[in-house]
């Protein structure tokens, strides 16, 4: 770890947590743990089609992608961040089968970049065998 955690990481933190926890978020988390499971771009464009299901796609991801950005540019403590946020980690292994699609399709190379620089990271922190057990158990 290079640098300690401060109340303001604390704070950060919290903040986040408190806004995991406002309904139309947390709908949109769950709408995409439970069904967002896609291995191609045209399975992920099918899953997204309905008006409902865009708003929850975009709502969850680009919530913690923002979160990520927040560790990537250094104002959130990265060891704090991986004591608790392990949904980010989720998140990526359901995004990373369609990100070269998703990213040629949107001629976007930094698509979801925020969020898959800090998974990686988180999934280096935790470990071969612990990164690979959960890789399994959410892999859908």
């Amino acid at each position: 770890m290079t640098n300690k955690a401060t109340y303001d990481d604390v704070n950060l933190i919290l903040r986040l947590y408190d806004m995991r926890r406002e309904e139309k978020l947390r709908a949109a988390r769950l709408w995409f743990v439970m069904n967002f499971k896609p291995k191609t771009k045209d399975e992920y464009m099918k899953l997204i089609e309905t008006p409902e299901a865009n708003a929850s796609f975009r709502q969850s991801v680009s919530y913690w992608d923002m979160v990520a950005s927040f560790v990537t540019s250094g104002v959130l403590n990265e060891e704090l961040f991986f004591q608790s946020n392990r949904e980010l980690l989720l998140f990526w292994l359901r995004l990373k089968p369609i990100v070269k699609e998703a990213r040629e399709f949107q001629k976007d190379p930094n698509t979801w970049k925020n969020l898959e620089t800090v998974a990686e990271a988180y999934a280096k922190h935790l470990g071969p065998d612990v990164s690979a057990a959960f890789a399994a158990r959410v892999a859908g």
